[in-house]
């Protein structure tokens, strides 16, 4: 009996060391776990989209109404780019219908925060924490770029497509505008090149899922200029050259200097 203990006695560290010298199994990254993740039914998850949308609608509809009391100064404020041109109005009641179109992307675009914030807070129980460090960054930067791209539109490619129309008939027709055609241009300009100025936003966010790098994303810049030349003749409601170059340019502008970023986050 006690030979049997003593040979226990010695065999156990063998084990013991054999034991620890097998292989452990490689730790969960604390940065893919999903924190405070609250389990949740399909009804559940129904109800919370169900009140998302109507909340959201219901911001919608008020900005709208807003923006509908103060239409005059906003269609006064779009008109400022065709300088020198009388509109027109051809039925009764485009006026009012150009003043609800105003409005309704006056509205939508005020409430953009608050339909991002909607989703985010949506989607959020499903996110790691890597993909939550992201959250803030994209809403912020998606907003201040869709921002800038309005300025932009506004201040250069409006100006510059209108100008290309005047003087492309001034020896030929009077300049008398149709006020809805001229409005469906021009916030249809606006609203696209808000949206291509989200280029950098969508660079950032595919380089830090690891799905992109900065250097793939410099090596296929042959493509990124085909594909911005098609941009800007897509998302340009005019055929003019000159507003097709403009946005294209900028396109390119902000991918080339989204992949600045993308370095400088180490990507």
């Amino acid at each position: 009996m006690t030979s049997s203990q003593h040979v226990d006695t010695i065999s156990s560290p063998d084990i013991d060391s054999e034991a620890s010298a097998e292989p452990s199994i490689n730790p969960i990254n604390p940065l893919d776990e999903l924190p405070g993740e609250v389990e949740m039914s399909i009804f559940d998850h129904l109800e919370e989209l169900r009140q998302r949308i109507f909340y959201s609608l219901l911001v919608v509809v008020v900005g709208i109404v807003g923006c509908f009391i103060v239409v005059k100064p906003l269609v006064k404020l779009l008109e400022v780019p065709a300088h020198g041109v009388k509109f027109l109005q051809l039925a009764p009641g485009e006026f009012f219908f150009v003043s609800m179109k105003v409005a309704a992307y006056g509205g939508f675009i005020l409430t953009t925060p608050f339909i991002l914030y909607q989703i985010i807070r949506f989607v959020l129980p499903g996110l790691t924490v890597r993909e939550r460090r992201l959250v803030i960054p994209v809403v912020l930067g998606s907003s201040v770029l869709f921002l800038f791209g309005l300025v932009f539109a506004y201040i250069a490619l409006i100006p510059a497509a209108l100008q290309f129309f005047l003087n492309y008939g001034a020896d030929v027709v009077e300049q008398i505008w149709s006020i809805d055609k001229y409005f469906e241009f021009v916030l249809l300009l606006l609203f696209s090149t808000g949206l291509a100025f989200q280029v950098p936003v969508i660079q950032l966010l595919l380089a830090n899922l690891g799905i992109v790098s900065s250097q793939i994303m410099l090596k296929g810049w042959r493509y990124v200029i085909m594909t911005a030349v098609i941009l800007g003749a897509i998302l340009t409601p005019s055929t003019d050259p000159l507003t097709q170059s403009l946005l294209a340019g900028a396109v390119l502008g902000l991918y080339f200097g989204g992949i600045g970023l993308v370095k400088l986050t180490g990507k």
